[in-house]
């Protein structure tokens, strides 16, 4: 064990060698620290690796010759590249309707909400759209057309919300979906291009996109909301930010309100603010008004 253990020390150290550019524990230590003060995620002393192939990309496109010119770049900067940082950094790994035992929990939720009242719901890590166009499908065929439905599906990565906006997706992505399903809410054919698939229109003007970071002081999010999405998120941040960002959403659900995490994410220790009602679906803690 200690062999195989001391063998890959070595190759990641020759691998480490060939580099286009040094990449020194220093230099990794404050792209650490940079990309948790911008956007609160937490990376762990085994994703060197991962960070310098993210970053080499925006060393290239920017022309500097160092990290760390480069990391002094973005400390600096207040625009376009400390963005292009964040982008870099950040993980987008989605699917239309996964974790698919969630959304007949919000179909259920939503037909339950007074019909005069707008259904709210806040997708606070959109990605590149696949999950809010799956709550908006999952509205759409629960509720009646005539009731009102608004979704702020928000991101800190700029690139994927123009992906998200945009709303073409490769056909193969839409595999899992049934015929009908595709039908209804997606164009294909003319005026697409071969091999993609196109969110309708009418579904599209459903949604609200905008760029949020969860650490900013203030959201441009009005509540009471009956939902929040924030699934596999909460992973990537460490437990005094996990807890601060569940002390905001609790004021900014109804009293019964959901609150609907990834697969990954419990928040048994905070039971305080929410109730766990199983499936990785919590609610606020507290009496419920009626």
């Amino acid at each position: 064990m200690e062999k195989r253990l001391g063998d890959f020390q070595l190759q990641t150290s020759q691998i480490r060698q060939t580099r286009e550019f040094p990449f020194s524990d220093r230099e990794f230590q404050q792209a650490r620290r940079l990309i948790y003060q911008l956007a609160g995620i937490s990376m762990s002393d085994l994703k060197q690796d991962l960070v310098y192939g993210r970053l080499v990309r925006r060393l290239r496109a920017t022309g500097h010759t160092s990290f760390q010119a480069y990391l002094d770049f973005v400390e600096r900067d207040r625009g376009a590249e400390r963005e292009a940082f964040i982008n870099a950094l950040t993980t987008n790994l989605t699917s239309f309707f996964r974790e698919p035992h969630h959304f007949p929990i919000l179909a259920d939720h939503a037909r339950k909400r007074p019909a005069h009242e707008p259904f709210r719901v806040w997708c606070a890590a959109s990605s590149t759209g696949e999950e809010p166009y799956s709550i908006a499908i999952t509205l759409a065929e629960a509720l009646p057309t005539t009731r009102r439905v608004e979704i702020l599906a928000s991101d800190i990565d700029t690139q994927v919300l123009a992906t998200a906006q945009q709303g073409e997706y490769p056909l193969v992505r839409l595999n899992a979906m049934s015929a009908e399903r595709r039908s209804r809410f997606f164009i294909t054919g003319a005026g697409v291009p071969a091999g993609m698939a196109r969110v309708k229109p009418e579904l599209i003007e459903r949604i609200r996109f905008s760029k949020i970071n969860l650490l900013d002081p203030t959201w441009s999010v009005r509540g009471p909301l009956d939902v929040i999405f924030c699934r596999n998120v909460m992973i990537y941040f460490d437990k005094p930010t996990q807890r601060k960002l569940l002390e905001r959403f609790k004021p900014m659900l109804r009293p019964d309100g959901l609150l609907i995490c990834g697969h990954s994410e419990s928040f048994q220790h905070h039971a305080d603010l929410f109730r766990n009602l199983g499936h990785t679906v919590y609610t606020p803690a507290g009496p419920v008004r009626t």
